[in-house]
């Protein structure tokens, strides 16, 4: 999935275009979620491709997990929650960023 494929372009009044602001809607917490403890040398792209076979959907792990760090590493010891619900998560990220 490419994340910005469909984010909104809004123009200046100088004709320079610019994406609108992603919006990452709430991930609820789901029955079919995984929680996982992390080891080293665990990145969020990495898990990413492991449960969604999409290392480019690093971003909903980090998210569910509120990650402030400006880094696809991932702390060792930590327990993780892995949205097990992709399509619904996909489906309202488009919905808040039309």
């Amino acid at each position: 999935m490419k994340r910005y494929e469909n984010i909104r372009v809004i123009q200046s009044p100088e004709g320079k275009q610019y994406k609108t602001t992603t919006v990452y809607p709430d991930t609820p917490i789901s029955e079919n979620d995984y929680y996982i403890i992390t080891t080293a040398g665990d990145r969020y792209d990495t898990l990413a491709d492991q449960f969604y076979n999409d290392y480019t959907l690093w971003w909903v792990i980090a998210a569910a997990n509120n990650s402030e760090r400006a880094s696809l590493i991932v702390e060792p010891g930590i327990q993780l929650r892995i949205p097990g619900d992709i399509d619904t998560i996909l489906s309202n990220f488009d919905k808040a960023n039309i």
